[in-house]
């Protein structure tokens, strides 16, 4: 089984980011997007290792309000989470930093769009497709991703909690999981908005990484 990487997003709480840093997680995500119940308004973030990425999560926010946050946040990715153009991609390059190009997709989804993406972003991002560009708290069925053909890595993201550890484990057996770089979480772990259980990510966190 491919041992995969954890990103936890949608923080905003500068208590709970500290709680959060203390479980390693390879990645942790901040929304910029005003009308997220997520979106992150602290000025400063708490000190967070290098060995933690910081994520921006964007939704077609401007080039300039981008460069903004990255220079304010010390960000080390940006991801693009609405319908942002395979130009706008490529202009962001920039900023010298890495890219995540989230799509949102269910059972009709159409991969062949993610060509024309493929040489200007460094990941790819699948989310389930739902009422908000993402934290709807549903999983997609991943099994649409045996249509994924390319070889840019992605995020598994949509709705994962405790309760999808066994599917987990099961989709990292499959030959398309070879290019999953990491499990995305966030509603599924909060006890409100932006608010992290620090026990129920711990719990998780074993039971994914136990053969």
């Amino acid at each position: 089984m491919i041992k995969v990487q954890l990103k936890i997003c949608g923080m905003k709480y500068a208590d709970n980011i500290q709680d959060i840093i203390a479980l390693n997680p390879e990645y942790i995500g901040f929304i910029f997007w005003e009308k997220s119940s997520r979106n992150m308004t602290i000025k400063t973030l708490p000190e967070i290792p290098n060995t933690i990425k910081k994520v921006g999560v964007f939704v077609d926010a401007t080039i300039e309000e981008i460069g903004l946050k990255i220079d304010q946040y010390q960000l080390d990715i940006i991801q693009l989470h609405g319908n942002e153009s395979v130009g706008f991609c490529e202009a962001l390059k920039q900023y010298n930093i890495k890219i995540i190009k989230a799509f949102s997709v269910d059972n009709y989804f159409d991969f062949s769009t993610l060509k024309r993406y493929t040489p200007h972003v460094d990941y790819f991002l699948f989310d389930t497709k739902g009422k908000l560009p993402g934290g709807n708290g549903i999983i997609f069925n991943w099994k649409i991703l045996e249509n994924y053909t390319y070889e840019k890595p992605f995020f598994l993201s949509g709705g994962i909690g405790k309760t999808e550890i066994d599917a987990i484990k099961s989709f990292l057996k499959t030959d398309v999981a070879k290019r999953c770089v990491s499990i995305d979480v966030n509603s599924r772990f909060e006890t409100r908005p932006g608010y992290k259980s620090e026990t129920k990510l711990r719990k998780f966190k074993k039971l994914l990484y136990e053969n």
